[in-house]
């Protein structure tokens, strides 16, 4: 297992500049981890010399750029608007393989006043295929989170709730689009999120290990402290050989000392769970 981190708690300060990501790489490194994730949010210049800087000096920290997280709308009225995030979805790929990600997260849209049911599913699924193809021919995984609400939205997810994922996922089978499954975000919703791991495990890329102070209200809390089944989940992915990526999403705001606890938590699940000791960069 190599373990990364998305930065939630930090996002005010990356988006106000008091922190850059440089900060972010090294504060990473020091927590031992051996990937730093970071969001489109945060770039502010995407000239190939800044992409090749941010590369340079996660590298020089000792860590890598494992996921770039995204936030493609395909759920909104008008074509034009979804043809727009399809355009936004490639600079994206482009932008993703420039840092050296493996991964880029994506996501259906939001959950607009008088969307309808048929209509949503449908444009997800035409937009987040869309560009599996350059995906491809990048290096990158294109990975579909079920996922809450994003960063500057106003609504959330359309596919938040699990029958409205599961179906995506299903229709999306063999297009090259795979899954980034979250430990809390069904859970969030009062949905099942082991139910949901094992309907989609054979799609499941890369893992969010998230954790929620109770079912059914979206509370981010440090990792382990709250009601997430992080092990049984991990348990379970272990079980069908994987051995790859796992991000904590930090989003409790506590402070450095949330993202210490939320990293040694997810080492300790992680061995609690079946899985061998990560080796620590």
């Amino acid at each position: 297992m190599k373990l990364s981190c998305l930065p939630v708690s930090l996002y005010d300060d990356l988006s106000s500049g008091r922190k850059t990501l440089a900060d972010w790489f090294s504060f990473a490194a020091k927590l031992g981890l051996d990937g730093a994730d970071i969001s489109v949010a945060h770039l502010q210049d995407r000239k190939p010399q800044k992409l090749d800087a941010l590369r340079g000096q996660a590298e020089e920290a000792g860590v890598q750029i494992a996921m770039l997280a995204a936030y493609s709308d395909f759920t909104h009225p008008d074509g034009n608007f979804r043809a727009r995030q399809v355009d936004i979805l490639k600079k994206d790929i482009e932008t993703a393989a420039m840092l050296g990600a493996q991964f880029l997260r994506v996501t259906a849209g939001q959950s607009r006043p008088g969307l309808m049911r048929s209509d949503g599913i449908a444009w997800a699924i035409k937009g987040l295929t869309a560009c599996t193809g350059e995906a491809t021919q990048a290096g990158l995984k294109l990975v579909y989170e079920n996922h809450t609400i994003g960063y500057g939205w106003s609504q959330v997810d359309f596919s938040q709730p699990a029958d409205i994922f599961n179906e995506i996922v299903m229709f999306t089978e063999g297009s090259g689009l795979e899954v980034l499954y979250d430990t809390a975000n069904n859970l969030a919703r009062g949905d099942n999120p082991l139910a949901v791991l094992k309907r989609n495990i054979h799609r499941i890329a890369v893992l969010h290990l998230s954790d929620i102070r109770r079912a059914g209200r979206f509370e981010p809390v440090v990792l382990g402290s709250g009601v997430a089944p992080i092990v049984p989940v991990l348990r379970e992915m272990i079980a069908v050989g994987f051995g790859d990526w796992v991000s904590v999403e930090e989003a409790s705001k506590t402070g450095k000392a949330g993202f210490r606890q939320a990293i040694a938590y997810a080492d300790q699940a992680w061995v609690e769970a079946g899985g061998a000791a990560r080796k620590r960069p």
